[in-house]
């Protein structure tokens, strides 16, 4: 499960050693964290980053098989999450340790800024190949990070995109060894975590108003 610990004035949310795969519990525990990062007075910047092969696989589809009743209700908690992520008063940026797929991969396009490691891992959006569309509010927050042109590579393709052709087609902001890449993430917004935190997050909620919108509508 998720764990929270901090690097002054870094938060580091470090979402697990296996898929971090979006289960209830581990939606629970992420909004927790990020209680205890936005509720703060200090200067804080986060980090969000995983172990191993996987950064996260997104959709907890196992638990949706087994709960088809309580979808909708699911979909908007990820949504939500999604929304939160993409306003958070606090400069963000995830390190995409490995895969980033779906909804994990959605997760670190709701972050500020990306890093990923250079060697291993894919990101991808891979709805195209596996027939489950996007949703309105998934669509429009992809959208509102991507030019039209990474847009219709990314979305409509089924494409994995190493580190290097992550960063190239606009994905990912930049790139780093295994071993140095959370120190890479880090650094990108550690001079940043004096904003305050009212005035950000009202910028972001001004910048992505038509994304948020969609995320929570749906």
């Amino acid at each position: 499960m998720p764990v929270l610990h901090r690097e002054d004035p870094v938060f580091v949310l470090d979402l697990g050693d296996d898929e971090n795969r979006f289960s209830p519990d581990w939606l629970q525990t992420v909004h927790s964290a990020l209680d205890t990062v936005a509720g703060g007075t200090d200067p804080a910047a986060l980090v969000t980053v995983g172990h191993g092969k996987f950064y996260s696989n997104g959709l907890d589809l196992e638990w949706l098989s087994r709960h088809g009743d309580q979808a909708q209700g699911y979909v908007g908690d990820v949504h939500e999450l999604l929304a939160r992520v993409l306003t958070f008063p606090v400069p963000t940026v995830a390190a995409v340790n490995g895969h980033a797929f779906g909804a994990g991969a959605m997760l670190a396009m709701a972050h500020d800024f990306r890093v990923m490691r250079t060697d291993r891992g894919y990101f991808c959006f891979p709805e195209a190949d596996i027939n489950i569309p996007f949703t309105p509010g998934m669509a429009a927050l992809i959208q509102s990070k991507l030019t039209p042109s990474a847009a219709i590579a990314t979305m409509t393709t089924g494409r994995r995109f190493g580190g290097p052709q992550a960063r190239e087609v606009g994905l990912v902001d930049d790139v780093a060894d295994e071993s140095a890449l959370l120190e890479q993430a880090r650094s990108v917004v550690v001079s940043l975590a004096g904003k305050d935190r009212g005035t950000l997050g009202a910028i972001k909620a001004t910048m992505f108003a038509g994304a948020v919108s969609a995320l929570r509508s749906t």
